[in-house]
């Protein structure tokens, strides 16, 4: 499989580049792809794309052991379940002593320089040291300009004329003067508040 994928894929390469006239510029780096022994294992998931993602989410963000699997701690040892997969798998209390639960757990933890999830290609570190690639993160605004960018909040008239088409500060008659508050009536049955509006620039 390794074989046949190599093959077809640096013959699409080459046809590729054939199309382009840069065949020749890149033959040496071809025919050293074709004496590199490729690593390829493909085969389609059991189950969903969600099962998969769940499945590895198990080995890049968890840990050893998790606080529900730990059922006591006293005098000195730990009591935690374990899965015995001599027995079908069933999940049975261990006890073990509080230094070899130590020990053990720690041999969880990944040596010095030792990632979980490695990147490969342009964004590896190897690459981008031999390349001197330089990937400069973008910058973020001045919170100050942020600010000033913003819009200020939208009043309850402001929504009520964005909404209606109507602006009901302007005096109904002219449709120019202004309509003012002169006093509001107090509550007594209604939460809502009533409000008397005279014009204020008209005449």
């Amino acid at each position: 499989m390794s074989d046949t994928f190599k093959g077809k894929f640096l013959d699409s390469l080459k046809r590729a580049l054939r199309k382009q006239n840069q065949l020749s510029l890149f033959n040496d780096r071809v025919q050293q792809a074709y004496r590199t022994k490729w690593v390829v294992h493909c085969e389609p998931s059991l189950a969903s794309a969600e099962h998969v993602v769940r499945y590895l989410g198990q080995y890049t963000h968890r840990v050893a052991m998790t606080n529900q699997r730990i059922l006591k701690i006293a005098d000195g040892k730990v009591t935690f379940l374990a899965k015995d997969y001599r027995d079908r798998a069933i999940k049975k209390p261990v006890t073990l002593d509080g230094v070899e639960f130590l020990r053990q757990f720690t041999l969880h933890i990944l040596p010095l320089r030792f990632v979980k999830i490695r990147r490969f290609g342009i964004y590896n570190h190897t690459v981008k040291r031999n390349l001197e690639l330089q990937f400069v993160p973008q910058e973020k605004p001045d919170i100050d300009t942020v600010i000033k960018r913003q819009k200020p909040a939208e009043t309850n008239m402001e929504r009520f004329a964005r909404l209606t088409g109507v602006n009901p500060c302007l005096c109904p008659v002219c449709k120019t003067g202004r309509m003012v508050t002169i006093r509001e009536l107090p509550r007594i049955r209604s939460p809502a508040r009533g409000c008397f509006y005279k014009p204020a620039a008209c005449s």
